[in-house]
């Protein structure tokens, strides 16, 4: 039998609205809804994108998710730096999360 899994992106691309900011205490909420309602992933932002972020990432690891995995989202190193010291990398490794959503940026 064959599983459609779902992937939320309410807190990161769902939060680029016109008007919409959530403080860290709204997507520890939704974050918890979505879990109660059986999304797979919730994809919780961009870690080291702004200080909102970062204390979503540290506050969520003592979130007791029965069902989703939550999800860091961020791009490739940058490429004038190592892994080891690229900042967008670090923090997705600092964010703790069972899941890592990266994204690779090209360009001519």
């Amino acid at each position: 039998m064959k599983r459609i899994l779902i992937y939320d992106t309410t807190l990161r691309d769902g939060s680029q609205g016109e008007h919409v900011s959530f403080s860290v205490e709204d997507k520890l909420h939704v974050t918890r809804k979505l879990d109660e309602l059986g999304i797979d992933y919730v994809e919780g932002g961009w870690p080291g994108s702004n200080s909102k972020d970062i204390a979503f990432f540290r506050r969520a690891q003592e979130l007791k998710l029965r069902h989703a995995k939550l999800a860091a989202f961020g791009s490739t190193r940058h490429p004038r730096s190592s892994i080891a010291h690229d900042r967008n990398i670090q923090a997705l490794v600092e964010a703790h999360t069972p899941v890592v959503t990266i994204f690779g940026k090209t360009w001519t």
